[in-house]
């Protein structure tokens, strides 16, 4: 590899020097990051700089030969592109919110070549980021950043618990029409989200809004309201509830699953359908909904 320069964008500015290199040399050592910057062979602006160098926008940073694993650049294709483009229902200059497809991932990653973030970046040619993520196989509203200021302002929203997500489920069985708070902290093990002890804080409250009732088979749609976003959180106070989601691969149930495959459900019906929020760019509160897919609410129509 060869001497290579990165000149800081409004994403990056603002964080050390250290964590800069950590992050664009993947595979590296830190111990050897530290090296290189301790013997001055990274530069800013041609200047030697300590690890907790604060970046700045515009910056030049000189990076020496370094082996890293090469990865190629994934292709996007352009029908993926036409989904996410078609999927937008807001914009404005700091933010963009999609209604993210089923079976579509956010990002890269355990086996995904492509996701959300790196197909807009091939669109939009210019940094942008993911403000928070949803399962790839659950749909709905998914806020993505087009300024630093505004991904940092969304984080502390999101820190703060300022930040109302909806989302609407089918779920196993038929539950009585109050609310039902599912307190119950959550410790992720190698595949799964569990319930224990020794467990994050976590908080699900369900609110069934229909029943469905035939002679073998029962469920439940709820909308769901989290105060607190752990992974796969939803899915596994559902599991634990005894009312597990509607063809959930990780946490639902067989025969469950097996009865609404029958009737025509494809996917996990999972949706994220409204998001609420201050807008760091006009101060106003924003409420965003996004519809059900056809998917979705031809299946209920059925029931």
């Amino acid at each position: 590899m060869a001497v290579s320069f990165q000149t800081i964008d409004e994403f990056s500015a603002g964080q050390r020097l250290d964590n800069f290199l950590v992050k664009i040399l993947k595979g590296v050592p830190k111990s050897h990051i530290y090296r290189v910057i301790r013997k001055g062979e990274v530069r800013v602006n041609k200047g030697r700089k300590k690890a907790d160098y604060k970046l700045q926008q515009e910056d030049i940073v000189r990076i020496p030969p370094i082996s890293v694993t090469e990865k190629k650049p994934a292709h996007v294709s352009d029908s993926l592109k036409k989904i996410l483009m078609d999927a937008i229902i807001y914009e404005d200059k700091g933010l963009l919110i999609i209604n993210k497809p089923s079976g579509v991932a956010v990002h890269s990653g355990s086996g995904v070549d492509t996701g959300v973030i790196e197909a807009l970046r091939s669109v939009y040619k210019e940094p942008i980021e993911l403000v928070h993520r949803l399962d790839r196989a659950t749909s709905g509203v998914l806020l993505i950043a087009k300024k630093r200021s505004v991904l940092k302002n969304l984080h502390e929203q999101l820190h703060q618990h300022e930040m109302e997500k909806r989302y609407t489920a089918l779920v196993k069985g038929t539950w009585s029409k109050k609310r039902h708070t599912i307190d119950a902290p959550l410790h992720q093990n190698s595949r799964y989200a569990v319930v224990d002890s020794k467990g994050k804080h976590s908080v699900s409250h369900f609110q069934p809004l229909k029943n469905f009732t035939q002679e073998d088979f029962s469920a439940s749609l709820v909308e769901v309201t989290i105060e607190t976003g752990r992974t796969h959180q939803i899915r596994a106070h559902a599991k634990y509830a005894e009312h597990a989601i509607a063809c959930d691969d990780k946490y639902g149930d067989k025969e469950f699953d097996r009865q609404v495959k029958f009737r025509g459900l494809k996917r996990l019906f999972l949706h994220a359908h409204q998001l609420t929020f201050t807008n760091p760019l006009t101060g106003d509160i924003q409420k965003v909904q996004a519809p059900l897919s056809d998917e979705l609410t031809q299946f209920l129509a059925k029931l």
